[in-house]
């Protein structure tokens, strides 16, 4: 892991800018932005069109090269809906484009790269129109792998894990391991296994908030500003 060179001051003024920067440019995007959200780099999140959902204590991380982008659009009067639960994580350079409806449950993780859409935004014939779409549906605590892309009308199942780069085109039952294009169910999860999923993480929110803090205090104590100026302007092999 890249090491920290601020000092806790500078870092948690860059963290207070980015509450700001959501509350003030983003949240207005949303139809609904659930409390506790944590915005990394929000200024490489979009959210085009409404109604957009993000449930409460979700998890953005975007990067200047991999932007999120989440939009609605549809030739038709009120279609079109993004809803995402609460407790979910959503990595840099997703895509989540509705002409319908594309509902995901509480604690799910979008790793990167992924897209997820229930349109084809282009007919086969008419290349004008928006094409077919058909809603799309992810239950509770499902994993979405790197780069998989989830297609128009497609249902997975609770718990279920979709494999890096696999392409959804059918649904995939809960309690399932699937990978491929198209992707099939490659093996099922063992039932006698116990599953925690990310809400168990915010459990005590106040404790995590201090907890962080101390690690920040604790990590970053050595760092002055005139260390962390040097790194920026003259970096040295190891920093």
């Amino acid at each position: 892991m890249k090491k920290d060179h601020r000092p806790y001051y500078i870092k948690k003024f860059h963290l207070k800018f980015q509450r700001f920067y959501v509350d003030h440019f983003l949240r207005p995007h949303f139809e609904s932005l659930g409390k506790g959200s944590n915005f990394m780099r929000p200024w490489h999140v979009e959210v085009f069109g409404s109604p957009v959902v993000l449930g409460d204590y979700a998890t953005v991380i975007a990067t200047p090269d991999k932007k999120i982008r989440l939009s609605v659009w549809s030739e038709k009067k009120d279609m079109g809906r993004i809803h995402i639960g609460s407790f979910c994580i959503i990595c840099a350079g997703v895509r989540i484009s509705s002409a319908s409806e594309i509902l995901i449950g509480d604690n799910c993780m979008i790793a990167s790269g992924s897209y997820i859409t229930d349109s084809d935004w282009h007919d086969i014939y008419d290349r004008v129109s928006t094409g077919k779409s058909k809603p799309v549906r992810i239950e509770n605590n499902v994993w979405i792998g790197d780069s998989a892309i989830v297609c128009k009308g497609v249902a997975i199942g609770e718990n279920s894990i979709i494999g890096a780069g696999s392409v959804v085109v059918n649904d995939i039952p809960p309690n399932s391991i699937a990978a491929g294009n198209p992707a099939k169910v490659v093996r099922s999860l063992d039932a006698n296994e116990k599953i925690t999923a990310r809400e168990s993480f915010f459990s005590d929110p106040t404790a995590l908030s201090i907890y962080f803090d101390t690690m920040d205090r604790e990590t970053l104590c050595g760092n002055t500003f005139l260390h962390w100026l040097r790194y920026i302007l003259f970096p040295r092999k190891g920093d």
